[in-house]
């Protein structure tokens, strides 16, 4: 293979099959031969062999189908990618070293000197530096707005913008873009609307059925659900993808056979693990806004989150990420953070570990003060991914001592 889709006639689940996702999260992508009968198999190997010469150039030459190189080209990696296009609804997928290199893989697919992003306020701080640092550096210009405020993504559209970026719902704040507008925007200007799905993931919302033409993937985080690899991925249709995977296959941002099945096995469960992130992440929404040391609780799935009705029309669920201040700064949100005993300090999220961060000073610490102001990352914001532990010893390890 060079990077295309595998002929349907090996795979167990085909592209033109009804399945529902639990079904696809444990058999998409898998072949019916006799060498992975038993399940998936790793290929550790940096180079593939050929039978002749005449094989080496037809493949080189994209003529018969087969394996290349790691780089771009490897069975493992494969699986994963036809299993989480599967998951997506996208014709498929591109896998990805990291998160970060889905996205800076897609800038390099389709940017160029003199385009325009606009790029919702409150995406990840690393990927808000990737547009206003590293893009503007080769001529990109990016405009930031209010992920909610459809008018201003209307105003902020040029003739020569090139696509329109969000997180949805956003990090850390819950807020939720209307994908079905922004897309219909998008496309009336010539424009392409990327959405990452990191926080829902396809179990929870299809971006692509909402009008959206690339999905992006952090694999890293729930896709894989257990901390143990870095990845990511780019999901949509076929002809934007080969722009995708013509850059990868120079660039380099490969994802390795290993972490490919690591994230395999995470899908397996992602369906059930998603349904777990929900149950608890609500519970806890509600009892931290029951707290008196607690100023504000962000969760979408609040019906008084101002995102909660547009939530209940595009989403499955509202996911396990939820996001509070604490009353006063910085110092009594560190002290919160600090006392408890096995909470995991990380900026990490999508675990079955719970996980707690202070975003003004780790995952967007890298903003500008004003940047962190309009994006609403305030001193005493803190992130909470609930994990599955207990939810009362959870609540009992957060509570101030």
């Amino acid at each position: 293979m060079t990077g295309r889709k595998t002929e349907s006639h090996d795979l167990l689940i085909t592209p033109d099959m009804e399945w529902a996702d639990a079904t696809q999260a444990i058999r998409a992508g898998q072949f019916r031969t006799q060498e992975q009968e038993h399940g998936e198999v790793i290929y550790p190997t940096s180079s593939f062999v050929f039978k002749s010469a005449a094989e080496a150039a037809a493949r080189f030459a994209g003529d018969i189908p087969g394996n290349i190189y790691s780089r771009f080209t490897n069975p493992t990696v494969r699986m994963f990618e036809e299993r989480l296009a599967a998951l997506e609804g996208g014709e498929r997928c591109v896998a990805t070293s990291s998160g970060m290199a889905a996205i800076m893989a897609t800038c390099m697919a389709f940017l160029k000197q003199g385009d325009h992003v606009v790029c919702s306020r409150n995406v990840f701080g690393t990927t808000h530096v990737v547009f206003d640092k590293y893009m503007a550096k080769f001529g990109v210009d990016t405009a930031f707005v209010s992920l909610t405020d459809t008018e201003a993504w209307e105003a902020a559209v040029r003739p020569n913008t090139r696509f329109l970026f969000l997180e949805t719902p956003s990090n850390p704040l819950n807020e939720v873009a209307d994908i079905r507008a922004l897309a219909e925007l998008a496309h009336a200007n010539g424009a392409m609307l990327i959405v990452d799905n990191c926080f829902c993931t396809p179990v929870l919302q299809k971006p692509l059925d909402l009008g959206a033409d690339l999905v992006i993937h952090s694999a890293t985080k729930f896709l894989d659900g257990q901390g143990r690899c870095v990845g990511g991925a780019v999901v949509g249709p076929d002809k934007l993808l080969e722009e995708v995977f013509g850059f990868l296959r120079s660039g380099g941002f490969t994802l390795s056979p290993f972490n490919a099945w690591v994230f395999l096995k995470g899908l397996e469960t992602l369906p059930i693990r998603m349904q777990a992130h929900c149950r608890q992440g609500f519970a806890m929404a509600e009892w931290l806004q029951q707290q008196d040391w607690v100023e504000k609780v962000f969760y979408c799935g609040l019906p008084d989150h101002p995102c909660h009705q547009l939530a209940m029309k595009q989403q499955k669920g509202f996911g396990g990420v939820v996001s509070f201040q604490v009353k006063g700064g910085r110092e009594e949100a560190w002290r919160l953070i600090d006392q408890t005993r096995w909470l995991s300090i990380t900026a990490n999220l999508g675990d079955v570990k719970t996980t707690i961060t202070h975003p003004a000073t780790t995952t967007h610490g890298r903003l500008a003060d004003a940047e962190k102001a309009r994006a609403g990352i305030t001193e005493n914001l803190i992130r909470l991914c609930v994990g599955l532990e207990d939810l009362q010893d959870i609540q009992a390890d957060l509570s101030p001592s």
